[in-house]
């Protein structure tokens, strides 16, 4: 398995401090990390997107689409990346569909090309993704618009107040749903977690999974034979504490391997 980092955060409309995290998160997966918590040792190869230094984000995002590769875990950067990395994915896997774990649905349209903010619209809108092979877990602060766009298109999306003592059931739906992708894509933003647990990304969002629930999701989902590219975007060293926002992104990362 190959580690990519996508040292960059432009989606971000400027250098948020994201774009630091990839070379954090897996120093700390490197040094303090052997095995899942299944005992399995990890065995893993790291590369680099050549975007650190670049400063204009339509060439941003051309580069990380020509530079993907399928079957590797990508560490932004802002979730923008997501969007670049999507497109070529699903040209190799026509009908794919994707699993978000985000705070936000990133569906609210307020620049001419993919934000952080709206990767998700352009995906859908573009005709890159089905509305109904679209995923999304966590949601917890969302513009009415967004919630309507949501219900217009008919995109599957769980509250987080519905995952409240709900979460056995809310993740066999979504593997049920996600079985049916020929092949499936999953985004993690780390802000899906409860800033007691994961305070370093830009966009705070009180009330949201625990560092735990979120590992339950992805051990289980990581059973799913169909999926095929994951990324793991939105920490921001800058904004954390005593680095346990990176940390836990290594810790992600050593379940997903």
């Amino acid at each position: 398995m190959e580690i990519v980092k996508v040292p960059n955060s432009l989606g971000g409309l400027e250098k948020t401090g994201s774009e630091s995290a990839p070379d954090l998160v897996i120093k700390y997966l490197t040094e303090e990390i052997w095995t899942n918590e299944f005992g399995n040792k990890l065995n893993f190869k790291v590369n680099e997107i050549n975007v650190r230094n670049e400063t204009d984000i339509k060439k941003v995002q051309s580069c990380i689409s020509s530079s993907f590769k399928q079957n590797s875990i990508y560490v932004g950067g802002d979730h923008s990346i997501t969007y670049s990395l999507f497109k070529p994915f699903v040209k190799l896997n026509p009908g794919a569909g994707i699993i978000s774990f985000d705070a936000h649905p990133d569906v609210y349209q307020t620049f001419d090309y993919p934000t952080q903010g709206d990767w998700l619209y352009y995906l859908i809108e573009e005709g890159h993704l089905k509305p109904e092979n679209v995923i999304i877990v966590g949601i917890r602060s969302s513009a009415k618009e967004e919630i309507e766009y949501l219900q217009k298109k008919g995109i599957k999306y769980y509250p987080m107040k519905n995952l409240l003592d709900n979460r056995q059931n809310v993740c066999d739906s979504v593997m049920e749903l996600a079985r049916s992708f020929p092949a499936l894509y999953l985004s993690i933003d780390i802000d899906i977690v409860d800033p007691a647990f994961a305070p370093g990304t830009g966009y705070i969002e009180p009330a949201g999974l625990s560092s735990r629930e979120l590992l339950y999701f992805i051990q289980r989902l990581k059973l799913l034979k169909n999926i095929k590219c994951a990324d793991l975007v939105e920490i921001n060293p800058g904004k954390d504490v005593n680095d346990m926002t990176s940390k836990l992104g290594a810790k992600i990362l050593g379940e997903l391997l």
